[in-house]
């Protein structure tokens, strides 16, 4: 048994199995063509019509390769909470969940109560492996969550602020009480960053080794940790701030003040690229989409909005206080308060989220920071009492991309892509809003009108022109002074004549401009006797 295909030939039946698989990987190439092709039969150039037509193949073929990547090398798809009836996904506990899954995946479900050294904030490096932890009481940790096993923790007696890996779970850099410093994974110190000062917030750039800092006097900091070279320091001057996050998508870093503005900044620009007002009081808590593409900020007036970047537009406005969010690799964002976490989903694929999960801690712990594992459906919430971390179902991505991070990278694959990452390191000029101008042309900018100066000068320029063109030699008698004076006042009054018109176009437009403010102005009604009446006709 078998089908035939449209041409009728015999060579080309395909088997059941074979056709369906066919007809499988046909809706992929779908989903990753770029629309309808162009008709190309239209067109009479024919060159023309050969390069479009060599391009529409490549679109063709790529969609192919793509399809067949999908097919064979990403056999894994993400799942999310499915309801039945009137039951609602948000309903449902972890217990229920736990209950449920494989035995691997339960033991992500736990809580660590460390009440002595809370409440604290956590890291994940980009494979999901590591987790650090930090307490607000000095108390630093780093874990391999693979394992469950503890790698190193340490006492630094002071407070700390905030905690972030480097570009591997090697270093790791934490703000504390007077100085941000940098540790390694055995808790030696390596580096004090006395320059940055006391530091509220960090942020690590990994594809150009910068770490950002913003210090409690509103200072932002870009240093290199490559050569320790200070990229950049800038005054914001809006106040102190505790809320700082980096845009995965280009680099820039943004801020949220206590005025309701988000501020966006790049290392090598003093002012601020943005400054959106977002909120009529003061910002809690930001967070960015994987792509690059929405922002989600919470205020104290007890919304949270969902931001396009691209547009400075608000999407959406959900009621509710967050003072922590963050957005997991597919999307789904997580909004912490309280001892209450909620966890809210775009299903329609139409930027529009609704309520998807809900869980409550024990009643009086306060969340101070949540955060997705990568990799997996693993939410961490770090709170005054220690951690936990519960199962988000469809939050991580299905499918790791050993190239760009490996949960399970030996050692000398660890080695060779510190390598590799330090030779692709972007220099910091490659951080802006739309990174995709790079490599393109850059615009012609439109002609600037001259100033005055410049116009007399070109006057000037053009009359002595004028004035030393040669005349041609005639006959007897046509040849007078009187005539010649009077052809070069003809050819001077020639070139002035653009000069003029120029000049006279201007004056008129001021004239028009100052005539129409002047009727815009209305007087008072006591004034109204005084003002000048036009004349009738």
């Amino acid at each position: 048994m078998g089908a035939k295909q449209e041409n009728g030939d015999p060579e080309d039946i395909l088997p059941p199995l074979e056709q369906e698989l066919s007809h499988e990987l046909d809706m992929k190439v779908k989903k990753y063509l770029r629309g309808e092709g162009a008709d190309l039969e239209v067109l009479k150039d024919k060159k023309l019509k050969g390069q479009l037509y060599t391009r529409e193949n490549l679109y063709g073929t790529s969609a192919k390769t793509a399809a067949k990547t999908e097919k064979w090398l990403l056999p894994s798809a993400g799942g999310y909470l499915e309801a039945e009836g009137i039951e609602k996904t948000w309903r449902i506990k972890q217990d229920t969940i736990g209950s449920e899954v494989d035995i691997s995946s339960a033991k992500n479900q736990y809580d660590i109560v460390l009440p002595d050294f809370g409440p604290y904030t956590l890291d994940f490096t980009s494979s999901g492996r590591y987790m650090a932890a930090a307490g607000r009481k000095g108390h630093l940790a780093v874990v391999d969550m693979k394992n469950m096993s503890l790698i190193k923790e340490i006492q630094v007696r002071e407070t700390v602020r905030d905690v972030v890996f480097l570009h591997n779970e090697m270093f790791f850099a934490a703000a504390q009480k007077k100085y941000p410093y940098i540790y390694n994974r055995d808790g030696v110190e390596l580096h004090c960053l006395k320059e940055h000062g006391a530091v509220t917030r960090l942020q690590f750039l990994k594809n150009h080794f910068l770490l950002a800092s913003i210090n409690k006097y509103g200072q932002l900091r870009y240093q290199d940790v490559t050569m320790g070279e200070m990229i950049g320091n800038f005054r914001t001057g809006l106040g102190r701030t505790d809320v700082m996050q980096a845009n995965p998508f280009n680099g820039v870093v943004a801020l949220g003040h206590s005025g309701g503005t988000v501020s966006m900044w790049k290392p090598t620009s003093a002012v601020p690229l943005v400054k959106m007002l977002c909120h009529p009081g003061p910002i809690t808590a930001m967070a960015f989409h994987p792509d690059g593409h929405l922002m989600a900020t919470s205020g104290k007036e007890r919304k949270i909005k969902i931001w396009d970047v691209r547009k400075f537009e608000v999407l959406q406005t959900i009621r509710g206080h967050a003072k922590t969010l963050d957005f997991s690799q597919k999307g789904l964002l997580a909004a912490g308060t309280g001892s209450f976490v909620q966890i809210f989903g775009d299903f329609s694929g139409s930027r529009n989220y609704s309520r998807y999960m809900g869980h409550s801690i024990v009643k009086g712990y306060q969340i101070r920071k949540v955060a997705f594992r990568p990799y997996e459906d693993v939410l961490g919430i770090g709170h005054s009492m220690g951690w936990s971390s519960i199962l988000i179902p469809g939050s991580g991505e299905p499918n790791f991309d050993t190239w760009l991070a490996n949960p399970f990278e030996t050692t000398k694959q660890r080695r060779e892509k510190e390598i590799h990452s330090l030779l692709d390191k972007l220099p910091p000029e490659t951080i802006m809003l739309d990174p995709s101008k790079i490599g393109t042309v850059k615009s012609a900018k439109k002609k600037e009108k001259p100033t005055k100066k410049e116009m007399e000068a070109d006057l000037e320029t053009a009359v002595e022109a004028a004035k030393g063109t040669a005349m041609k030699k005639k006959t007897k008698g046509r040849n007078k002074p009187s005539k010649i004076a009077v052809k070069k006042k003809e050819i001077v009054e020639r070139a002035k004549k653009p000069f003029l018109d120029q000049q006279m176009v201007e004056e008129e437009k001021v004239a028009k401009k100052k005539r129409k403010i002047g009727e815009e102005i209305a007087l008072p009604t006591a004034l109204q006797r005084f003002a000048r009446k036009k004349a009738t006709t």
